[in-house]
């Protein structure tokens, strides 16, 4: 290959980074990470933590989940640091680490296949969660209204992220990420409220209940630290020069991160287990009582949180779906596919529902499927028609090399 092949491919490559959501920008700061770590993190577990010590028992139950946070906290360190273990490179994803450990074939089929059925699965459980307590304040502010199905609300979360969605990089929602951190802090607060009235939830009677109560509740210690999927990801926004590393403020926003998340669970695990002991619920929102206008609060909240979470673990996803795109199938980088991927990807679970539950025939439910994949598809459809007329009309005045 000569010296011009070789300016043409990395100028290819470098052209394709810039345009990929993870490695398009990367002029992050510390706090930046910071608050993507904690809306990584901190999502839909910490409303089933108290159950789960429910299931795991008073001792065992503070025991695994401080030593969680401990382990969770030192393997979240080991990656931080083997970003840029290799001197020159940076392992901007998690594949691309799998690859450089297993090999090129292997480490895609190791890390790929587990990082996708993970991120695809943890923003369905936040569309089922945003869209329960989307239900849960509807119905805490207008408890005589006309009852609606919880399928109705997870939808209405999910038309949010057609927009949303649309954010070109990891950068671009930070503000989101910021404003979820921060309505996080405020749902948990009440959530610690001795005064709160809860409908209490039945024990677990047998002993077989109670040995799959207990795997369950691992589980659910287990997903309340879920951010080690896009730690990878999100340090890729971060500068980094021989002389200041990324590592040092990742680092630094990783620190930051664990304490507000133990600041977040422990409280509401511990004041809650003392008070309802095994009778707690799974989710501590949706079985809250009074006062109304807290509960109201807490769970749109929550609702604000999820949707920057969802966010999150979307944007890894969009990466990869845009690489094969690009690098496999050879489709030109340009807004249009990227409109294409994410629209589908955001619509994907009315899809899904549709074919899954398979609702009758022009009922409200079907009707309310189709309209959101119409939607989709229109937006997808017409939004570049609206893009190639502004470039028509600014080629009128374009000049070359203005």
């Amino acid at each position: 290959m000569g010296i011009g092949d070789e300016r043409e491919k990395y100028a290819r490559e470098k052209a394709i980074d810039d345009w990929l959501p993870i490695t398009s920008s990367r002029n992050a700061k510390w706090w930046s990470s910071a608050f993507h770590n904690v809306t990584a993190m901190v999502g839909a577990g910490v409303l089933s933590l108290p159950y789960a010590i429910a299931g795991l028992g008073w001792g065992l139950g503070v025991v695994i989940l401080v030593l969680s946070w401990i382990i969770t906290l030192y393997t979240l360190w080991k990656m931080v640091e083997v970003h840029e273990m290799v001197p020159g490179k940076r392992f901007d994803k998690y594949h691309e680490l799998g690859q450089y450990a297993f090999g090129e074939k292997l480490g895609l089929w190791i890390v790929v296949p587990q990082q996708v059925i993970v991120e695809v699965g943890v923003d369905i459980a936040y569309m089922i969660t945003g869209g329960k307590s989307l239900q849960k304040f509807h119905n805490t502010v207008c408890p005589d209204c006309k009852p609606i199905r919880t399928t109705y609300f997870i939808m209405i979360f999910a038309s949010v992220h057609f927009v949303l969605s649309h954010l070109p990089n990891f950068n671009s929602i930070s503000g989101v990420s910021f404003v979820a951190v921060m309505s996080l802090i405020t749902a948990v607060t009440p959530l610690s409220h001795g005064q709160l009235r809860f409908t209490r939830a039945s024990k677990a009677s047998t002993t077989s209940r109670r040995v799959f109560a207990f795997l369950s509740a691992l589980g659910d210690v287990a997903f309340a630290y879920a951010a080690h999927n896009v730690v990878l990801e999100i340090q890729a926004t971060i500068p980094s020069t021989p002389e200041k590393p990324s590592k040092a403020p990742m680092w630094k926003g990783v620190i930051f991160a664990y304490i507000v998340v133990a600041l977040c669970y422990f409280p509401v695990v511990v004041i809650r287990y003392w008070m309802f002991g095994n009778s707690v619920a799974d989710n501590i929102l949706i079985t809250l009582e009074k006062p109304r206008w807290l509960i109201a609060a807490a769970n749109m909240f929550v609702v604000i949180h999820v949707i920057g979470s969802y966010q999150i673990y979307a944007m890894p996803v969009f990466d990869m779906l845009k690489t094969l795109l690009v690098n496999k199938l050879k489709f030109a980088p340009s807004f249009t596919l990227r409109l294409i991927t994410r629209t589908l990807y955001v619509e994907l679970p009315c899809i899904m529902w549709l074919a899954v539950y398979k609702p009758r025939r022009f009922s409200l439910s079907w009707f309310a499927n189709w309209i959101c994949i119409i939607l989709g598809l229109a937006l997808m459809i017409l939004a570049p028609i609206g893009a190639l007329r502004q470039i028509i009309l600014s080629a009128k005045t374009y000049k070359l090399f203005s």
